[in-house]
């Protein structure tokens, strides 16, 4: 006898279906505004929870009154208004981890934003998670190459280090930020790409870039664009986080850049003002500071005992006409581990990265950074700040004479050689080849429009020279190191294409 296809499936539904009591709680919506919603009548809900209004919209609790609560819409608002129920899941806000974000693009909340179908992750966290123990961290040793010669020679960074990337508007900070993720296509780093609050053409240029240049198959990309919900742009750094930690907590690495933290704390702002919260300084709330270095503080290099593993934070910031003392910046400076800031006339003098060297540090990178290239770095950064300010007076006419006109050439070539193509890494072998090259004064003849050319052709040159092949982990470069570098630089430049010749000679 043929059994019937629907009956079957009735029969399935009835024995899944749960019998017996089921507890609810619900409250209903007394007041919406932009993005949250004043809720009464959940006495059993607390901070993180997931509540579910109607019309299948979620929205997670944000604050606690002693009568109400504030929640933050994770979706769109449409039909939901005073008076509409609200239930309470039981659940906390988590998200999905694991090898199945790789190469995706998705929300805060790990829906897909990309084309691949939605993520099939085996393993969910919560995104509230509390930072290592100081017992259960380890000294920051090992280097995060970045492949930037400015930021590895001078500011290195090291695994599990926080450093901030400030300075103003269209100065290159995201650059830095990517740069650094295409530079970990070849080791065993995952990356972690957070947009907040960015437009949606900004975002894809980034996608893009690590799709051509880097390898998207170990980053992850989490966007919560300009036109989300307030909610989403406000979770997006910590559910960002819960995914790194993963990598992480298994013995990994990662680095997350967090783009960016300015926008993060507008829209705390927004929501806390709207939830009634007291303004101080600047109109953020007094828990601003906390916000983030609850943040921040996650990221750390684990001991042996808990793995190894480690997460580096790459957080940028932005602020206006150079004010570093602002009251966002100065919280952030407080909590990282040092800072990288761009500066903005640098950058229209057309020196990229345009890294000021004079107000970046970092407090770790010494520790972290390969021997070889400590070695060759010396006073490379006082004499670039030297000359930065040298340069300043020298348009006065202030110095005629000889010594200082050389200090000035000398100067022009380091900055020379500190600028640096937008998705142009450069090996750290590359990098302590070049620094030797130019305290042995090989670059002396190199025209400096020709540096570009040359540090292009100088990678494959250096790849190929068995002598350097462990520079990188090299406790410091000797002799026979040292002329085996020149010698490639030398190369180098016999293939520059030859200069046109002068007309006015």
């Amino acid at each position: 006898m043929a059994t019937d296809p629907g009956l079957e499936a009735l029969k399935s539904r009835v024995a899944a279906a749960r019998l017996g009591p089921e507890m609810r709680e619900t409250g209903a919506v007394t007041e919406i505004a932009d993005g949250l919603a004043h809720v009464s009548g959940l006495p059993g809900a607390r901070l993180g929870a997931v509540l579910e209004f109607i019309g299948g919209a979620r929205g997670f609790v944000l604050n606690l009154d002693e009568t109400t609560l504030q929640a933050a819409f994770l979706d769109p608002t449409a039909g939901i208004e005073a008076g509409s129920p609200v239930n309470r899941t039981g659940d906390l806000l988590s998200v999905p981890v694991g090898d199945a974000l790789f190469g995706r693009v998705v929300d805060p909340l790990g829906r897909a934003l990309d084309d691949l179908g939605p993520v099939k992750a085996t393993e969910v966290v919560e995104i509230e998670r509390p930072a290592p123990s100081i017992i259960e961290r380890d000294l920051v040793t090992e280097p995060v190459e970045t492949g930037l010669l400015v930021v590895d020679a001078l500011f290195a960074i090291g695994r599990g280090q926080r450093e901030l990337i400030i300075g103003e508007r269209g100065t290159g900070k995201t650059a830095i930020a990517v740069d650094a993720i295409l530079n970990q296509r070849d080791n065993d780093i995952v990356c972690i790409y957070v947009a907040i609050g960015q437009r949606t053409t900004a975002v894809r240029r980034v996608i893009e870039a690590v799709r051509e240049k880097g390898n998207l198959s170990r980053t992850i990309f989490v966007v919560a664009p300009a036109t989300s919900e307030p909610g989403l742009r406000w979770l997006a750094p910590f559910a960002a986080t819960s995914m790194a930690e993963a990598v992480r907590d298994r013995g990994g690495h990662a680095l997350i850049v967090y783009d960016d933290l300015t926008r993060h704390a507008a829209v705390h702002r927004e929501l806390a003002l709207l939830s009634r919260q007291p303004p101080g300084r600047e109109a953020y709330p007094g828990d601003i500071f906390y916000l983030h270095a609850r943040l921040l503080e996650r990221s750390a290099k684990l001991s042996k005992a808990k793995g190894g593993g480690s997460l580096t934070a790459l957080p940028i910031a932005e602020i206006e006409a150079g004010n570093l003392s602002a009251y966002i910046p100065t919280n952030l400076i407080s909590i990282a581990d040092g800072q990288i800031v761009t500066s903005a006339a640098l950058f229209a003098g057309n020196q990229r990265p345009a890294v000021d060297v004079g107000l970046s540090v970092s407090r770790v990178g010494g520790k972290a950074q390969p021997p070889a290239l400590k070695s060759m770095a010396g006073r490379l950064r006082l004499d670039y700040a030297q000359y930065l300010e040298m340069k300043m007076f020298a348009r006065f006419g202030g110095f005629g004479d000889e010594a200082m006109k050389k200090r000035l050439e000398r100067g022009a070539r380091i900055g020379a050689l500190l600028a640096q193509d937008r998705y142009a890494p450069l090996s750290t072998a590359a990098q302590v080849a070049l620094l030797a090259a130019l305290a042995d004064g090989v670059l002396d003849p190199v025209p400096i429009d020709q540096f570009p050319a040359l540090k292009a052709s100088l990678g494959p040159l250096i790849a190929a020279e068995p002598q350097l092949a462990g520079l990188s982990m090299a406790p410091g470069v000797d002799d026979v190191t040292r002329k085996a570098a020149n010698a490639c630089v030398r190369t180098a430049i016999a293939r520059l294409p030859a200069q046109p010749a002068d007309p006015t000679t």
